[in-house]
Protein backbone atom coordinates (compact mmCIF):
# COMPACT_ATOMS: atom_id res chain seq x y z
CA UNK A 1 0.00 0.00 0.00
CA UNK A 2 1.11 3.35 -1.04
CA UNK A 3 2.01 5.74 1.43
CA UNK A 4 0.90 9.95 1.61
CA UNK A 5 1.70 12.56 3.98
CA UNK A 6 -0.13 14.99 3.94
CA UNK A 7 1.11 18.36 5.71
CA UNK A 8 -2.01 20.87 6.12
CA UNK A 9 -2.84 23.42 9.08
CA UNK A 10 -6.40 23.37 8.23
CA UNK A 11 -8.31 20.36 9.70
CA UNK A 12 -11.10 20.74 7.17
CA UNK A 13 -8.95 20.53 4.44
CA UNK A 14 -6.40 18.07 5.94
CA UNK A 15 -9.28 15.35 7.06
CA UNK A 16 -11.32 16.17 3.24
CA UNK A 17 -7.78 15.13 1.49
CA UNK A 18 -6.51 12.47 3.88
CA UNK A 19 -10.57 11.04 3.24
CA UNK A 20 -10.44 10.78 -0.54
CA UNK A 21 -6.82 9.60 -0.58
CA UNK A 22 -7.93 6.81 1.83
CA UNK A 23 -10.97 6.11 -0.48
CA UNK A 24 -8.29 5.39 -3.46
CA UNK A 25 -6.47 2.60 -1.42
CA UNK A 26 -4.04 4.87 -0.32
CA UNK A 27 -2.06 5.20 3.43
CA UNK A 28 -2.36 8.49 4.77
CA UNK A 29 -1.17 10.17 7.83
CA UNK A 30 -1.49 14.11 8.02
CA UNK A 31 0.68 16.88 10.15
CA UNK A 32 -0.75 20.19 11.07
CA UNK A 33 2.53 22.44 11.47
CA UNK A 34 5.98 22.73 9.33
CA UNK A 35 8.27 21.21 12.30
CA UNK A 36 5.88 17.95 12.83
CA UNK A 37 5.45 17.65 8.92
CA UNK A 38 9.47 17.07 8.97
CA UNK A 39 9.56 15.03 11.82
CA UNK A 40 6.69 12.40 10.61
CA UNK A 41 7.94 12.55 7.07
CA UNK A 42 11.43 11.23 8.46
CA UNK A 43 9.68 8.73 10.42
CA UNK A 44 7.21 7.38 8.22
CA UNK A 45 9.04 7.26 4.46
CA UNK A 46 6.04 8.42 2.79
CA UNK A 47 5.74 7.69 -1.23
CA UNK A 48 4.77 11.38 -1.63
CA UNK A 49 3.77 14.36 0.45
CA UNK A 50 0.99 16.50 -0.01
CA UNK A 51 2.44 20.15 1.37
CA UNK A 52 0.40 23.46 1.93
CA UNK A 53 2.78 26.19 1.58
CA UNK A 54 1.43 28.22 4.61
CA UNK A 55 2.12 26.31 8.08
CA UNK A 56 3.16 27.75 11.38
CA UNK A 57 6.34 26.89 12.62
CA UNK A 58 8.11 26.36 9.39
CA UNK A 59 6.43 27.21 6.13
CA UNK A 60 5.99 25.08 3.09
CA UNK A 61 9.37 26.06 1.42
CA UNK A 62 11.33 25.53 4.33
CA UNK A 63 9.64 22.17 4.67
CA UNK A 64 10.26 20.76 0.91
CA UNK A 65 13.77 21.98 1.41
CA UNK A 66 14.19 19.91 4.35
CA UNK A 67 12.29 16.29 3.77
CA UNK A 68 14.23 16.77 0.03
CA UNK A 69 17.57 17.08 1.68
CA UNK A 70 18.31 14.05 2.27
CA UNK A 71 15.82 11.40 0.20
CA UNK A 72 14.08 12.45 -2.68
CA UNK A 73 10.21 12.21 -2.59
CA UNK A 74 7.29 13.72 -4.76
CA UNK A 75 5.72 17.04 -3.66
CA UNK A 76 2.70 18.09 -4.44
CA UNK A 77 1.96 21.48 -3.12
CA UNK A 78 -1.03 23.42 -2.13
CA UNK A 79 -1.12 27.11 -2.04
CA UNK A 80 -3.67 29.77 -1.74
CA UNK A 81 -1.71 32.32 -2.53
CA UNK A 82 -1.91 32.41 -6.29
CA UNK A 83 1.80 34.48 -7.08
CA UNK A 84 3.99 33.32 -9.86
CA UNK A 85 6.73 34.22 -7.66
CA UNK A 86 5.46 31.42 -4.83
CA UNK A 87 4.85 28.61 -7.40
CA UNK A 88 8.24 29.27 -8.81
CA UNK A 89 9.64 29.46 -5.70
CA UNK A 90 8.37 26.08 -4.75
CA UNK A 91 8.93 24.54 -8.10
CA UNK A 92 12.68 25.42 -7.82
CA UNK A 93 13.10 24.25 -4.93
CA UNK A 94 11.85 20.46 -5.19
CA UNK A 95 7.92 20.78 -5.64
CA UNK A 96 6.48 18.58 -8.38
CA UNK A 97 3.77 19.73 -8.59
CA UNK A 98 1.16 21.90 -7.40
CA UNK A 99 -2.92 22.73 -6.72
CA UNK A 100 -4.20 25.98 -5.64
CA UNK A 101 -7.08 26.24 -3.41
CA UNK A 102 -10.02 25.87 -3.55
CA UNK A 103 -9.48 22.42 -5.62
CA UNK A 104 -11.18 19.71 -6.65
CA UNK A 105 -11.24 15.71 -5.19
CA UNK A 106 -10.69 14.46 -8.78
CA UNK A 107 -8.09 17.16 -9.61
CA UNK A 108 -6.63 16.14 -6.66
CA UNK A 109 -6.12 12.44 -6.97
CA UNK A 110 -5.55 12.75 -10.62
CA UNK A 111 -2.15 14.71 -10.01
CA UNK A 112 -1.35 12.16 -7.23
CA UNK A 113 -1.92 9.09 -9.36
CA UNK A 114 0.27 11.07 -12.17
CA UNK A 115 2.95 11.79 -9.91
CA UNK A 116 3.33 7.97 -8.50
CA UNK A 117 2.93 6.79 -11.81
CA UNK A 118 6.12 8.71 -12.80
CA UNK A 119 7.83 7.16 -9.86
CA UNK A 120 7.03 3.68 -10.63
CA UNK A 121 8.60 4.31 -14.19
CA UNK A 122 11.99 5.69 -12.37
CA UNK A 123 12.06 2.70 -10.64
CA UNK A 124 11.00 -0.11 -13.24
CA UNK A 125 13.62 -2.74 -14.05
CA UNK A 126 12.66 -2.46 -17.99
CA UNK A 127 14.18 1.39 -18.19
CA UNK A 128 16.48 1.16 -21.19
CA UNK A 129 20.61 1.35 -20.56
CA UNK A 130 22.61 4.52 -21.20
CA UNK A 131 23.75 3.21 -24.34
CA UNK A 132 20.14 2.79 -25.90
CA UNK A 133 19.19 6.25 -24.77
CA UNK A 134 21.72 8.44 -24.94
CA UNK A 135 22.36 12.02 -23.71
CA UNK A 136 21.20 15.10 -25.09
CA UNK A 137 23.21 18.35 -25.46
CA UNK A 138 21.84 21.35 -25.71
CA UNK A 139 24.67 24.10 -25.68
CA UNK A 140 26.52 23.71 -22.17
CA UNK A 141 23.63 21.38 -20.77
CA UNK A 142 23.52 17.88 -20.79
CA UNK A 143 20.39 15.28 -20.34
CA UNK A 144 21.34 12.11 -18.93
CA UNK A 145 18.12 9.88 -19.44
CA UNK A 146 18.86 7.11 -18.13
CA UNK A 147 20.64 8.22 -15.24
CA UNK A 148 17.85 11.57 -15.61
CA UNK A 149 21.07 13.57 -14.26
CA UNK A 150 21.90 17.42 -15.19
CA UNK A 151 24.25 19.02 -15.95
CA UNK A 152 25.30 22.39 -17.28
CA UNK A 153 29.20 22.70 -17.63
CA UNK A 154 30.78 20.21 -14.97
CA UNK A 155 27.52 22.09 -12.72
CA UNK A 156 25.41 19.21 -11.13
CA UNK A 157 21.40 21.17 -12.05
CA UNK A 158 18.46 19.19 -9.81
CA UNK A 159 15.30 19.05 -11.56
CA UNK A 160 12.32 17.42 -10.16
CA UNK A 161 10.89 14.83 -11.90
CA UNK A 162 8.18 16.89 -13.69
CA UNK A 163 10.68 19.26 -15.00
CA UNK A 164 13.42 16.48 -16.20
CA UNK A 165 10.46 15.11 -18.46
CA UNK A 166 9.32 18.31 -19.70
CA UNK A 167 12.82 19.62 -20.74
CA UNK A 168 13.49 16.09 -22.53
CA UNK A 169 9.76 15.82 -24.34
CA UNK A 170 10.57 19.11 -25.52
CA UNK A 171 14.21 18.34 -26.19
CA UNK A 172 13.50 14.52 -28.27
CA UNK A 173 11.78 16.80 -31.22
CA UNK A 174 13.90 19.91 -31.59
CA UNK A 175 12.41 22.55 -33.22
CA UNK A 176 9.16 21.24 -32.71
CA UNK A 177 6.08 23.72 -31.44
CA UNK A 178 3.79 21.46 -28.93
CA UNK A 179 0.68 23.30 -27.08
CA UNK A 180 0.23 23.63 -23.78
CA UNK A 181 -2.61 20.69 -24.17
CA UNK A 182 0.26 18.60 -25.72
CA UNK A 183 2.60 18.97 -23.24
CA UNK A 184 0.36 18.66 -20.08
CA UNK A 185 -1.15 15.21 -21.43
CA UNK A 186 2.55 14.05 -22.36
CA UNK A 187 4.39 15.44 -19.39
CA UNK A 188 1.70 14.71 -16.46
CA UNK A 189 0.00 11.82 -18.18
CA UNK A 190 -3.49 14.00 -18.30
CA UNK A 191 -5.42 16.14 -19.54
CA UNK A 192 -7.14 19.30 -17.19
CA UNK A 193 -8.45 22.25 -18.31
CA UNK A 194 -6.95 24.23 -15.67
CA UNK A 195 -3.42 22.70 -16.48
CA UNK A 196 -2.22 25.72 -18.46
CA UNK A 197 -0.64 27.61 -15.41
CA UNK A 198 0.69 25.06 -13.56
CA UNK A 199 2.81 24.44 -17.34
CA UNK A 200 3.46 27.63 -16.94
CA UNK A 201 4.93 27.70 -13.94
CA UNK A 202 7.35 24.60 -14.22
CA UNK A 203 8.51 25.81 -17.95
CA UNK A 204 9.63 29.36 -15.57
CA UNK A 205 11.24 27.31 -12.76
CA UNK A 206 13.32 25.40 -15.61
CA UNK A 207 14.48 28.72 -16.90
CA UNK A 208 15.71 29.95 -13.84
CA UNK A 209 17.64 26.64 -13.31
CA UNK A 210 19.10 26.16 -16.68
CA UNK A 211 18.76 29.60 -18.75
CA UNK A 212 16.10 31.60 -20.16
CA UNK A 213 16.80 31.14 -23.47
CA UNK A 214 16.54 27.02 -23.41
CA UNK A 215 12.65 26.94 -24.02
CA UNK A 216 11.18 29.22 -26.49
CA UNK A 217 8.13 30.78 -25.92
CA UNK A 218 5.48 30.62 -29.24
CA UNK A 219 2.72 33.00 -28.06
CA UNK A 220 -0.62 31.92 -28.53
CA UNK A 221 0.61 28.23 -29.37
CA UNK A 222 2.99 26.49 -26.61
CA UNK A 223 6.65 26.19 -26.56
CA UNK A 224 9.72 24.07 -28.15
CA UNK A 225 13.44 24.02 -27.55
CA UNK A 226 15.98 24.76 -30.38
CA UNK A 227 19.59 24.44 -31.28
CA UNK A 228 20.22 21.10 -30.15
CA UNK A 229 24.05 20.14 -30.37
CA UNK A 230 23.47 16.57 -30.40
CA UNK A 231 20.38 14.10 -30.26
CA UNK A 232 19.53 11.00 -28.26
CA UNK A 233 21.53 7.66 -29.20
CA UNK A 234 18.94 5.06 -30.16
Amino acid sequence: MRSILVIEDEPPIADAVAARLRSEGYLVDTANDGPSGVERCNAMQPDLVVLDLMLPGLDGIEVCKRIQKDRPVPVLMLTARDTEQDLVLGLTIGADDYLTKPFSARELVARVNALLRRVDLERSHDRPSTSEVGVIKIGRIELDLATRKVHVGEQAIHLTPTEFDLVAFLAAEPGTVFTREDLFAAVWGYEIASGGRTLDSHVRAVRRKLGDDLIRTVHGVGYAIDALEGEPTR
